[in-house]
């Protein structure tokens, strides 16, 4: 991840910067997926690889317009390793979110009562929930047949994994043959692991034999069953927990503890301290109950898994993204250490907000050395009243960048100064102003400002975006400061400066023809990645793709964007119509087109690119597929949630406001002013029952 962006905390992210770091956690995290996935040999610890997660996923909640079709809340693991035949999973392997705290989980049970209508209107009803150990070794798939093992696969990406059937064959509690009455078709879900026990006979083997030692059981496990060879994994004590299910020809429980019940009867290894919990009370006591026996348990775990225990209420909770909304893991806390502030520095974004940062004695914190650390904004470090030479407490824990969360004043030097807030940018020295009702103080100079204006060239060429290989942020930074770029359409006439390039230290033949091959790659670009590549504020990937598919191509919403400068007119309405746009964004989008130097950079680029018009994806077969449909007032069955959810899975588009284009008004109680719109512009509207019937579930 850009250490540009290490020091700022997600609630004061800008659109921009937003934009930047999920796409620097996008490439980050793909990579330690690479490495514990496919090669077993991750780089960094699982707490911290938990906090970069963490961090997107903030970043995602915050601004949901930018999730990227890389993120990594759009998949799971790593694509498989060559060498293993690829196994696709009927049923995808998906992820689990995470909480670190009780307040957290609350919220995500309270999450669940309010997707569950019956659950938000009736608080006596409990939600019951299975908690168990979440085992840190490496996740399998197991197919059955008639009761007869057939393949088995590893994880991989979550869709289609690696085909290990020879090496489970070799595991003695991988039943081969299951026991008693048994679906036609069973998928078993499970944890592949090594004892902590065995692990260290093993590590003594390896060293005795001079060949690799494991870092870890995980590794050693994950290692053992991903061998070419199968006789090698005979020859480790690997053992398994099963604990779900994937694709299964009929349901033979009710409950997540029925299944697991089943699971044992088949002939299944199941963790022996899952339990059932009817209360926060109840989970949080599990929780405590399993971190207080975790160093004498024979494998290793990083936490809990909380899931509904209730299988038609899992059904209709369904998935968000690449988890369940019905299951979470609860993870241990990360560790928290003391350092010294050095220094508090000013960063500069694209948008010119200052953000302050700290500048610490480098110290380990969770196996990563850190020497920056958020301070967030300046009204922040007025409370805390951080000052230069404080000692401070600094942890990872729930966020990848790491945070000051604590003075120790005691400690404070005498002669310690209350820290001041810059009144001019520190990059071009233009004034620096805060507006009233605004935490951020921003540079004025929004045209010719050096920070904004690389930070900006970075961006367009950014993997979300242009995604040209060779120009990262350090070369974006070099080329800018000697003038061979100043726009973003000058990246497209770097082939003139080819000679200054290849003068460059550094740089010889060899690199400059790749940089410019890259960039020849790239005048031919889709609309929606263009959209998204010219930083328009609060616009990001997924935005720019509701923008193109609306408007289709780059001219055509341009001449809508000079037609909705006019207040009122048809043209802004239609654009503040879209579902995920709304006023705000939408002035910011009109105000962008507006602007007169801007208008004078898309000229240049679209003089110098091939812009593609947006290629609509193939419809879901249903009777709302392809409609707009609005849900108003409150639903009896479900919760409007759910119900927009639904909608959306059978391929319909959900809008938040009534319009000519809408096709479908769902009107619930209290329905309000929507109802009376949609009688003046003819839209049909349905009741609940007519929309259930409407989809087939009435």
């Amino acid at each position: 991840m850009s250490a540009k962006l290490r020091a700022i905390a997600v609630d004061d992210l800008s659109e921009d910067q937003a934009r930047d770091e999920l796409a620097d956690l996008a490439g980050e995290i793909a990579t330690h997926d690479k490495a514990y996935h496919q090669y077993d040999a991750p780089v960094i610890t699982d707490a911290d690889y938990d906090l970069l997660r963490r961090r997107n996923d903030a970043v995602e909640a915050r601004f949901p317009e930018l999730v990227r079709e890389d993120s990594p809340t759009q998949r799971v693991g790593a694509a498989p390793a060559g060498g293993f035949a690829k196994i696709a999973h009927k049923v995808p392997m998906l992820s689990l979110g995470n909480v670190f705290s009780e307040e957290e989980l609350a919220d995500f049970i309270a999450g669940i009562r309010r997707y569950l209508r019956e659950l938000s209107t009736d608080p006596s009803i409990a939600i019951e929930m299975v908690a168990e150990p979440k085992i840190d070794g490496l996740s399998v798939s197991l197919r059955y047949e008639a009761g007869k093992f057939i393949s088995g696969a590893t994880r991989g990406d979550g869709a289609v994994g690696e085909d290990i059937t020879a090496n489970l064959k070799t595991i003695k509690e991988v039943p081969q043959k299951l026991t008693g009455k048994v679906p036609d078709v069973l998928e078993v879900r499970g944890e592949v692991y090594l004892p902590k026990s065995e692990f260290r006979l093993l590590n003594e083997r390896q060293a005795a034999a001079a060949e690799k030692i494991f870092a870890n059981p995980r590794n050693a496990a994950a290692g053992s069953l991903r061998q070419l060879d199968p006789a090698i994994t005979a020859k480790r004590p690997l053992r398994l927990f099963a604990y779900a299910w994937g694709e299964v020809s009929e349901r033979t429980a009710e409950t997540q503890w029925d299944f697991l019940q089943r699971l044992k009867g088949w002939g299944f290894p199941v963790n022996e301290r899952i339990r059932v919990c009817s209360s926060l009370e109840d989970l949080m006591a599990a929780y405590r109950d399993l971190g207080s026996a975790r160093a004498s348990l024979d494998y290793d775990i990083d936490g809990m898994v909380y899931k509904v225990n209730r299988l038609d209420w899992q059904d209709r909770l369904g998935f968000v993204s690449r988890a369940p909304r019905w299951a979470i893991a609860h993870k241990f806390p990360a560790e928290r250490v003391e350092t010294i502030l050095k220094d508090i520095g000013i960063q500069v974004g694209r948008t010119g907000v200052l953000t302050p940062f700290a500048i610490l004695e480098p110290v380990t914190v969770g196996g990563v050395v850190v020497s920056r650390a958020t301070l967030h904004n300046e009204d922040e470090v007025a409370r805390k009243d951080f000052r230069i030479g404080d000692t401070v407490v600094v942890q990872r824990a729930g966020d990848v960048i790491p945070q000051v969360v604590e003075v120790l004043i005691e400690r404070r030097p005498v002669d310690a100064e209350p820290f001041k807030m810059p009144e001019s940018c520190p990059v071009c020295g233009s004034p620096a102003v805060r507006h009233e009702g605004e935490v951020a103080r921003r540079c004025t100079n929004t045209l010719t400002c050096p920070a904004q204006a690389v930070e900006r060239i970075i961006h367009f060429a950014s993997r979300g975006c242009f995604d040209i290989e060779g120009l990262g942020e350090k070369t974006v930074e070099s080329f800018y400061a000697d003038g061979l770029i100043k726009t973003p359409a000058d990246i497209f006439r770097l082939a003139d400066h080819a000679d200054a390039l290849r003068r460059r230290e550094g740089w010889g033949e060899k690199s400059v023809q790749n940089l410019l091959v890259g960039i020849e790659a790239r005048r031919t670009i889709p609309f929606e990645r263009f959209l998204n590549a010219l930083g328009i504020p609060q616009v990001g990937e997924a935005t720019a793709k509701l923008l193109a598919r609306h408007y289709l191509t780059f001219p055509a919403l341009r001449a809508a964007m000079e037609a909705a400068r006019i207040v009122g007119s048809e043209a802004y309405q239609d654009l503040n119509d879209i579902n995920g746009i709304g006023e705000s964004m939408a002035d910011d989008i009109v105000g962008f087109f507006s602007e007169t130097h801007n208008a004078h950079q898309l000229d240049d680029l679209e003089g110098l690119l091939t812009i593609e018009p947006y290629v609509r994806p193939a419809a879901v077969e249903s009777p709302v597929a392809g409609k707009t449909v609005v849900f108003t007032g409150t639903l009896e069955t479900v919760s409007r949630n759910e119900a927009k959810a639904r909608a959306e899975a059978l391929g319909a588009k959900v809008a938040g406001s009534v319009s000519k284009k809408t096709d479908y008004l769902v009107i619930g109680a209290d329905a309000g002013s929507k109802a009376k719109k949609a009688a003046e512009l003819g839209v049909a509207t349905l009741t609940e029952d007519e929309w259930l019937k409407l989809i087939g579930e009435g």
